[in-house]
């Protein structure tokens, strides 16, 4: 099971603000579940915001009125009778700190009031906080178009507040058979990997200078020059030095291992082998043997955790486990030595 301070240390490296002088006090406190968490650190993030002013932006409204404003819609307006009411129907804009936003915010923060598991003191921050979005509505969970988000010069300090409201709305809640939310005791799966995947890019990028760290496009090596509907391969990390190049895989699964019930046998999942070699074999087009691979699977309650090293066709290919439940210095201490498999 991995620790909540070690999903801290993660989301430190994803995230590089929360290293920030701001989100200093959150590193000192001891969590005793994931919504504490998740809470402690909207709350360091919202404060801050709240601080800076909440973004507004042109909100376009339709109101039948006897006030004219904005533009008058004569069409809507004869269909509604509307004359006979001595209104018109009318479309105006309106600079209002009601935006998406700010409404996925508030959302998050109700959700995390209702939520037991946040701690009393949490709770009441919260609260506070919500005083600054009386004007702002709730916004149904599931309704919202996460890619509809654009960030530009005037918003960008709520990237990470929408990062971690997706965290928690994506990762967190359930939704009974009554309509009413609960939240699970643990971020579910699909949203650790994201986690995962990130928070190992940005540690070697950080902790590894020397290397070129990137989520990198892979080119098929195709003999007819044909590409077309080939699928893209992005790799998750590829790190290199040199003219050595290692492509990692990062695995965040509830298994590392596939059973077979006939032969009474377990062997790495056969679709995860596959990948790292069309990744590798395409990536080192004249069979140099220079580029390797490695598939880094999260440790998991499994027995078998894996650590082979396979020399196929050429290149070298690894599976290993990172074992996210350990203390963060050993996590440390099995990340530093990856970078020796491009030496």
């Amino acid at each position: 099971m991995i620790r909540l301070k070690n999903v801290y240390h993660m989301l430190s490296y994803a995230y590089r603000i929360l290293n920030e002088d701001g989100y200093k006090s959150i590193q000192g406190e001891e969590f005793k579940n994931i919504h504490d968490l998740m809470a402690a650190i909207l709350i360091q993030g919202v404060t801050n915001q709240c601080k800076r002013g909440l973004h507004k932006d042109y909100i376009e409204y339709t109101e039948v009125t006897g006030s004219l404003r904005g533009k008058i819609d004569v069409t809507n307006s004869v269909k509604q009778s509307t004359l006979l009411r001595k209104s018109m129907v009318c479309h105006f804009d309106n600079f209002s700190e009601n935006i998406l936003m700010n409404q996925i915010i508030k959302t998050t923060m109700k959700l995390l009031i209702r939520n037991g598991e946040v701690k009393t003191s949490n709770r009441k921050e919260l609260r506070k906080l919500s005083l600054f979005f009386e004007n702002v509505e709730e916004i149904e969970p599931q309704s919202i178009n996460w890619s509809a988000l654009s960030y530009h010069r005037n918003n960008a300090t709520y990237k990470l507040l929408m990062n971690m409201c997706q965290m928690i709305l994506k990762g967190l809640l359930l939704t009974t058979e009554s309509g009413e939310h609960r939240m699970k005791q643990f971020l579910d799966d699909q949203q650790m990997h994201r986690l995962y995947e990130k928070f190992l890019l940005s540690y070697f990028r950080k902790e590894h200078p020397e290397l070129s760290a990137s989520a990198s496009f892979i080119e098929w090596n195709v003999d007819n020059g044909i590409k077309e509907f080939l699928p893209a391969m992005k790799t998750d990390i590829t790190l290199s030095k040199g003219s050595k190049t290692l492509i990692i895989d990062a695995k965040y699964y509830g298994n590392t291992m596939q059973t077979h019930t006939l032969f009474n046998s377990k062997t790495l999942i056969s679709s995860n082998l596959y990948q790292m070699y069309t990744y590798v074999k395409n990536k080192d087009k004249f069979s140099t043997g220079n580029v390797s691979g490695l598939i880094l699977y999260a440790k998991t309650d499994e027995e078998i955790t894996p650590d082979n090293e396979y020399q196929i066709d050429g290149n070298r290919i690894v599976v290993k486990t990172l074992d996210l439940g350990a203390e963060w210095a050993q996590i440390v201490e099995q990340l530093n030595n990856i970078p020796l498999l491009i030496e």
